[in-house]
């Protein structure tokens, strides 16, 4: 390229920049002294993501309706979960198809997209499992947003046998509770899995995220999203290979399944298990309350916020939809 050709592109270039049409993002006329306000607003590359937990497990009527309503006043970029998204636990494809209508229907009302991640109720058997990668694809996957690594992990990914071990067992178990065998049932083989309370990582699975991790070195932070708590299994099929890959990077994992909110830091990193958005609650519990969980993902990192769905007001200060009727802590219903 001839010199003068190369000053007329940069000579384009300024031109462009000095006709940029953007408006500064905070204009005033004070020009010296005092300011009345403490600070400049924000100017950063910061963005907001939104979370929504269990819906199942007994669900509660009207819930997650509501919770649509309110993500949708906090305006997101985007909403994930952390599972149970359907009763499931059948075969019946016909069933599972009514349900996953019911589910897709009632979220599509978001203005913001839902990323699904799988539970146990979601991925209880193989029919199941193959319906879902029929219906939405893989189990478990990845994206990168705005710089940010989000890992979608399935706590269902079991072999085929031991599928069938734990949706046996849990028939069993489940037929004892429904005849009112309590004590049966809290004893019951199902009742006493590892499988059932953590979940677990095949190998694949486990190869699958090392590699994603591997090949993005210069994420700012690391999201993993999953239902069970799989990161508590010490032995195979845990999350330690997967957090030994990440190292010294900065992450933090959500994950739902026992629909009471809890906070754990290890190693400067945060482990939060989420309440519910509709899901059945234990009324003895004073950590199972219904909440939407609001991310500000900022350059030096997340700032976590949990509001609690009664608290969520519209402009008129009702909760949407008639909200204001429902209860979204089952404890407050014992006093």
């Amino acid at each position: 390229m001839k010199f003068s050709n190369i000053v007329s592109v940069v000579l384009m270039f300024i031109i462009f920049a000095c006709n940029d049409n953007t408006p500064p993002v905070f204009i005033h006329d004070i020009t010296e002294g005092p300011t009345p306000w403490t600070s400049k607003p924000f100017d950063d590359d910061q963005y907001r993501f939104a979370v929504f937990s269990d819906l199942t497990g007994g669900e509660r009527e009207r819930i997650f309706e509501v919770a649509v309503e309110q993500l949708n006043l906090l305006r997101p970029e985007f909403i994930l979960c952390v599972g149970d998204l359907i009763e499931g636990g059948t075969e019946d494809v016909a069933q599972l198809e009514k349900e996953w209508n019911s589910f897709d229907r009632r979220a599509s009302k978001t203005i913001a997209p839902v990323f699904r991640v799988g539970g146990n109720h979601d991925l209880t058997n193989s029919t199941m499992r193959k319906y879902w990668e029929q219906r939405y694809g893989n189990t478990y996957y990845h994206f990168v947003y705005k710089n940010t690594l989000f890992l979608i992990l399935n706590s269902e990914d079991f072999d085929e046998e031991t599928f069938t071990r734990v949706y046996e067992a849990r028939k069993t178990a489940l037929k004892l509770r429904s005849e009112g065998k309590q004590e049966e049932f809290r004893k019951s083989e199902y009742m006493n899995m590892e499988e059932r309370s953590l979940g677990f990582l095949s190998d694949i699975q486990t190869e699958y995220f090392e590699k994603v991790i591997d090949n993005n070195p210069e994420v700012r932070w690391t999201f993993l999203f999953m239902h069970k708590p799989v990161w508590q299994r010490e032995n195979e099929g845990g999350l330690g290979r997967i957090e030994k890959a990440l190292g010294n990077r900065p992450f933090t994992v959500f994950n739902g399944h026992e629909h009471a909110y809890n906070y754990t830091i290890s190693n400067g990193n945060d482990y939060i298990k989420l309440g519910t958005t509709g899901g059945g609650q234990s009324p003895n519990n004073p950590n199972a309350f219904d909440h939407i969980t609001f991310i500000t993902m900022k350059d030096d990192g997340p700032v976590i916020a949990n509001l609690k769905m009664e608290g969520i007001l519209d402009k008129t200060a009702k909760i949407p939809l008639d909200g204001d009727t429902l209860n979204f802590h089952a404890f407050k219903s014992l006093k």
